[in-house]
């Protein structure tokens, strides 16, 4: 008799623990999901346990205190952020009008009657305030661009063509440069999804960039290619998903030339703002340029990546098609 109860509450405590385990094992994998979430910005919830259990409940209030914490810092560091932009952007607001002032003197001097020493030292300050120019120009395009979330417009654009202008508008000043393009173009044309307006901007800085460093030749080439990704594919009774490979279509736009010192380059930071291979120089620009055509190419749903292959820097652009 005796034993037969004894097996009946050693049976009911086994259940009562493996309830309660399960239960624990619950309350662990919901906190886990909600932890999860919490990487998303947009994801404000904190932890929450139904289990009563002081040890746990003190556990998920620390992790949520962190929580806190973090995203107090996160706010911080990003009105940090825009205050700077804005910041940049009044100050290269502000310095516009008087160097177009400036400059406007400088080109009255021309006509002007002077030395040859005076001549000497209003081309230095041409120079000078052209350069100053330059830099208060792609500060305040940068900003711009960095506050700016619009949508951007995208629209149907025959890359090929379109590079083939490029490349016959620019061609007097590739020319003084004694450069010779080397172009691959598919015989047929390839549409992708663009805004004309900010893929221009985008290879006037590579271009910049080539006439600034290239010798003797560079390399303008198109490609389709098609690209795996992982899309995450919810499903009914999954929390998590699984993810399924998907393919898309895409044109590659490769840009490249010769480099005499690519040890010189730090292709991890090549698109780091105010990047330059030298440092000593000043061609007046504020380092920007493939910073900014980062953000551009960002703007068109596109990538834009570096390498460096022997003594050629490439730049390879993926548009969506």
């Amino acid at each position: 008799m005796l034993q037969n109860i004894a097996i009946i509450v050693l049976s009911f405590l086994a259940l009562v623990l493996l309830v309660w385990v399960l239960i624990v094992k619950k309350s662990v994998r919901d906190a886990r999901e909600e932890l999860r979430k919490t990487k998303d910005e947009d994801y404000n919830r904190l932890l929450r346990v139904t289990l009563l259990d002081s040890d746990v409940e003190d556990l998920v209030s620390e992790i949520n205190r962190n929580l806190d914490y973090q995203k107090t810092l996160r706010l911080e560091t990003e009105n940090s952020r825009r205050q700077l932009e804005q910041s940049i952007s009044d100050i290269a607001h502000d310095l516009r009008t008087p160097l177009t002032v400036v400059k406007g003197n400088l080109q009255m001097l021309e006509n002007e009657e002077l030395s040859p020493k005076g001549r000497e030292y209003l081309d230095i300050s041409r120079r000078k305030a052209d350069s100053l120019k330059g830099m208060v120009d792609e500060f305040f395009e940068m900003s711009v661009l960095e506050s700016d979330t619009k949508f951007v417009e995208l629209c149907k654009l025959d890359i090929t063509t379109f590079l083939s202008e490029f490349v016959v508008e620019n061609e007097t000043l590739i020319r003084s440069h004694n450069l010779t393009p080397e172009i691959t173009f598919p015989e047929k044309s390839i549409f992708v999804q663009a805004n004309p307006e900010m893929l221009s901007r985008v290879f006037s800085n590579l271009m910049g960039n080539i006439l600034k460093y290239a010798s003797g030749s560079f390399e303008l080439s198109v490609f389709e290619e098609t690209e795996k990704n992982d899309v995450q594919e919810e499903k009914p009774n999954r929390k998590r998903g699984t993810k399924v490979p998907s393919e898309k279509r895409v044109c590659r736009i490769r840009i490249g030339n010769n480099v005499d010192n690519p040890d010189a380059i730090d292709i991890d930071h090549i698109f780091d703002r105010t990047y330059r291979a030298d440092k000593a120089r000043s061609d007046g620009s504020a380092g920007l340029g493939l910073y900014i055509a980062q953000l551009l190419v960002k703007k068109q749903k596109g990538s834009i990546t570096a390498s460096l292959e022997d003594s050629k820097l490439y730049f390879d652009i993926k548009l969506t098609m």
